[in-house]
């Protein structure tokens, strides 16, 4: 599915599909990779409800508490306002 092309560069890798179609920065932190919803729905070709959905009974079922998989990182948007996004670690992808 994935990792065709891997590059490190600082604090992220970056991902791409061998038809070049999907492609992801991750963020690389605390020895985890950390993605936004909006990545989670580009990996899982899924829409961002479908993904809040199983995030939700991820945590109402107890397989993962919330505290140590959910991350706010401060992100730039194109607008030039800062907003503090919330990020899921490789333990919540690995859930969905």
């Amino acid at each position: 599915m994935f990792a065709t092309r891997v590059l490190e560069k600082g604090k992220f890798l970056f991902y791409g599909s061998d038809d070049g179609r999907i492609r992801l920065q991750v963020r690389l932190e605390n020895k985890t990779m950390w993605l936004s919803q909006k990545q989670l729905t580009e990996l899982f070709g899924k829409a961002k409800g479908t993904i809040s959905e199983h995030i939700k009974h991820v945590f109402e079922d107890g397989q993962l508490e919330e505290i140590s998989v959910v991350r706010l990182f401060r992100t730039t948007a194109t607008d030039g306002k800062i907003y503090e996004v919330s990020h899921y670690n490789l333990d919540m992808v690995l859930a969905l």
